[in-house]
């Protein structure tokens, strides 16, 4: 399945960000992964409601776009784990942002905490 692109003749910021993050997987990809790296099956288990096909695709363009890293262990069984980049860290309070717009926003609906980090600390990566 081919990518699909919003038209952005104008190179307008805003559309070139939503090109990359603006599905409904990706946001919920790098939020998951702002705790620490991860490996495909426990993201397909976290998120029970994608494909194993889809999810592939979109760890594929996260990491074609440069917001995630893709690490290979030669081991047996093999094992790859995805980590997020210092681009996708740099996403994360936008992400955060989005969580308490949505608490502001609907104070009737009962939300979860959002578990994304604050103030540009590092994720502590492999303590997942």
């Amino acid at each position: 399945m081919a990518r699909k692109y919003i038209d952005n003749p104008n190179a307008c910021s805003l559309v070139h960000t939503m090109n990359i993050i603006g599905n409904k997987w990706k946001p919920i990809i790098l939020y998951l992964l702002s705790n620490g790296s991860m490996r495909f099956g426990m993201l397909n288990a976290l998120i029970p409601t994608i494909s194993k096909k889809v999810l592939t695709n979109q760890l594929k363009e996260l990491e074609n776009d440069g917001l995630l890293l893709r690490q290979s262990f030669a081991e047996i069984p093999p094992r790859v784990e995805y980590s997020l980049t210092e681009k996708a860290i740099g996403l994360l309070p936008v992400l955060r942002m989005l969580s308490d717009w949505a608490n502001e926003a609907y104070p009737e609906m009962e939300f979860e905490q959002c578990r994304i980090i604050e103030n540009g600390k590092k994720p502590a990566y492999n303590n997942v």
